[in-house]
Order: structure tokens, then sequence, then C-alpha cells
């Protein structure tokens, strides 16, 4: 076997996996309709098919584990029957699909398999153990993980462990980060891929670098926004959205009473501090919007920042600021980009995403995108195909990008070295 180790982790052609029995954890978490409970979105079972492929020309017996919804995610908590379906048509093969996690029909469907067979086994996150509540309540190490029901009971029937889940490697849960203390363990294909291009844009972006962060989730903005400024990986940082709104707060614009009520009932003006010290610091390196959008009477008005402040909603970047920041995207060598620049699904304030989207589409710069509602955003204006690489992740690019250690990161290096 050819030897590749990336990331001090053990990619999946370091093992033979011919008739063995292969767990992968994979996440294929989908955006589900709300009233008919079925899949809208199919890009994450898209993103697995080669993993699962190169598992199953090896001829081995695989078994997947995955996740949909969770707690705080509940609408979206169902069986995962139609992700079997889904699957098997992208594979030409039968996924199998049995409705138990760990227990007997599960166990049972494992020492069945054949090889080149796969099954899908029910949600992981009808276990208490693999919930987010729990995870953020019960702090457990790994190898206090390897008695929880999922390990204990799945373990035993299993040679290898891969995992192709990089968009949930900030989850420290029992199927993230336990399999590794007791199974030769490697990283998927996607995963790697992921690590491969957020690493690109971390520590050896093509020059000039800029960061788009906008949307509502400001706390993903500013976790990323201290790291890129401090370690120089980010040469602009175009702010718009909610993150927009901060920067301009911080200049000391008001930006009016409705809102700067919006930002204050979200506890988010907790963030203008930072932000006054980023623009202290770095006073040529982040540019905010130079005009915003609002609707009056049905129609678009845009308003230059210098006659704020005004009451009415500020949903979207204006010309001007769509110019200057097309400037910095033509002329960049890498664009990462975090969040739509305005309220997009109404149509009266989707110029602003539009347009930046098809400046990106059209750039020569590397980009980068990530996040479910970026990934949305870019969906609806944009093919995907004109951005270098789309990542399945959305809080694990956060993190990454953030220079933090994730729980699955950590125990794919601690597996590189163990002896099974």
């Amino acid at each position: 076997m050819a030897r590749k180790i990336e990331f001090g982790i053990k990619g999946m052609d370091e093992f033979d996996y011919r008739e063995k029995t292969v767990l992968l954890r994979l996440d294929i978490n989908s955006t589900i309709h709300s009233e008919t409970k079925k899949i809208i979105s199919e890009n994450r079972i898209n993103m697995s098919i080669p993993t699962i492929q190169f598992i199953l020309d090896q001829k081995a017996k695989l078994v997947i584990i995955a996740h949909q919804g969770d707690t705080l995610d509940y609408e979206n908590l169902i069986p995962m029957v139609e992700h079997a379906e889904k699957l098997s048509i992208k594979l030409g093969i039968p996924v199998k699909y049995i409705d138990d996690v760990a227990g007997p029909a599960a166990q049972e469907a494992i020492k069945n398999l054949n090889p080149g067979e796969a099954v899908l086994l029910g949600n992981l996150r009808y276990l208490t153990e693999e919930i987010s509540t729990f995870e953020n309540s019960v702090k457990l190490e790994p190898k206090q993980m390897l008695n929880t029901y999922l390990i204990r009971n799945i373990a035993p029937l299993v040679d290898y462990y891969v995992n192709d889940a990089f968009s949930a490697a900030h989850r420290n849960a029992p199927s993230m980060v336990a399999f590794q203390e007791l199974l030769p363990s490697a990283g998927g294909l996607l995963m790697m891929k992921e690590l491969s291009a957020l690493t690109k844009v971390m520590k050896s972006p093509d020059k000039p670098s800029i960061f788009m962060l906008g949307g509502a989730k400001i706390s993903d903005a500013f976790g990323m926004m201290k790291q890129v400024l401090e370690n120089g990986t980010a040469d602009k940082i175009l702010a718009s959205g909610v993150t927009g709104n901060i920067m301009l707060m911080a200049s000391g614009y008001s930006i009016g009473k409705i809102n700067e009520k919006f930002i204050k009932d979200r506890s988010l003006d907790v963030f203008v501090k930072p932000a006054k010290e980023y623009l202290t610091k770095y006073p040529d390196k982040i540019i905010f919007p130079l005009d915003l959008a609002y609707e009056k009477n049905g129609q678009r008005i845009e308003i230059s920042i210098g006659d704020l402040p005004i009451e009415e909603s500020l949903l979207d970047i204006g010309s001007k600021t769509i110019k200057a920041f097309e400037k910095e995207i033509n002329s960049a060598g890498t664009i990462f980009v975090n969040g739509p620049a305005g309220v997009y699904e109404k149509e009266i304030f989707e110029n602003g995403t539009k347009e930046i989207w098809k400046a990106i589409a059209s750039a020569s710069g590397y980009s980068v995108i990530g996040g479910g509602d970026t990934v949305s955003a870019a969906q609806k204006f944009i093919e995907l195909k004109d951005i270098s690489y789309v990542c399945t992740a959305g809080g694990a690019m956060v993190q990454f990008l953030s220079g933090e250690e994730m729980p699955l990161i950590k125990a794919m290096k601690k597996a590189f070295n163990k002896e099974f």
C-alpha cells in the first residue's frame, strides 16, 4: 500500500480493508423540508460517495454511522431511511438500512454483512450520549466514552474506523473521538480534502488574501477575525451583514435605534469593543460598508453612512460598497467567504449578496466557502463549480480557522501512533 500521511492523520490507503469490517462515520446531516420531512439538499451525501466507493472497491464489509438533526435541531431529528435510499441510487448497489443504532438488530446486520455490502445504521442522535446537550453537560474524555452504548456494542464487531465527518469535527461525541482508542483509524477522502483546502487558506494563501465575513452569526466572524488578523493570514477583511453594522458602531456611527436594538437584544453589542480594537490596530485591513439599503413603501433605498442614523432596518449593503468589495475580490489571490452580505432571502435585499457572489465566481483567485447559509446563498446566485472549494463544514470550519484544535483532529492524531 502507498503510504500517504498528512496532518498527522493516517489516510485511507494506509490499510488493507479486503474482507474486513470497516466502520465509517459520515456527516450526511441534510437540509430537510419542514413539512414533508424529505431531503432537499443532497450536497453532503454527494460529497461522501468517493470515500464509500473507495472502501467498497476493496470488497470490505461497510458499516456506516451518521446523524440527522439534534436536540437543538429537533424538527430534523428523523430516521435515515431516505439517506440510505439516496446512497443506494448514487452508488448503484443496495445500501441496507437498519433503524437501530447499536442494539441487537444493528449488531446482527453487521455480523451478516458480506464483502462489498454496506449497511447504514439508525440515526446516531437517537442515543443520549451522542446529542449536543449531553456533550455540553457531561464532559467526557475519549477514554471515558469506551463504556458508552455505541462504543461497547459496535467496536468489537469491526476491524477499522474511518472518519469522513470533518463538518462535525468540533463535536466531542463517542462516534467522533472514541473509536480511535480501540481501532486502527484513518481520515476519509473528504476529510483530507477539507483539511487541505482550509490549511491552504490559513497557512499558505496566495496573496492578497481577503476574508468576506457577513451573515448574522457574528461570533463566527469574530472568532476567525482575531486569528487571521494577528497571524497575517488576512490582508483585508470585508465586513458586511451584522458584522458590518458592528464595525460601523465601533467606528462611531449611529446606525439607528432599530438596528442597535436588534444587536443589543441578541447580546451582540459585546463585539463592539473588540471591533474597536481591531479597527485601531489594523486600520487599513478592515473595510466596512460605505452605504446600506433599507425598504420604504416597497422600494429599495440606499443611504450613505454619512447620512446615518435612520430609523429603518438596514438589511443589505449598497452600490458603493459592492463596487469597493468587487475591487478587492478581483485583485485577490485567495478569497474566503463566510456569511451573505445581506438578507438575500428577500428579493429587495438580495442585490449585495448576488453581486458579490457573481464577482467571486468570475474572480481568478482561489476561493473557499463554507457554512450552510453561505452555501445556500451561493447556490441561489451562481454555480458552485465556479468556487474553488466548497466546504461542507460550518462550525468546524470556523473553529479550524480560529486556530482551535478540534476534538476529532486531536483524536485522529492520537490514533496515528497507537499500536492495535
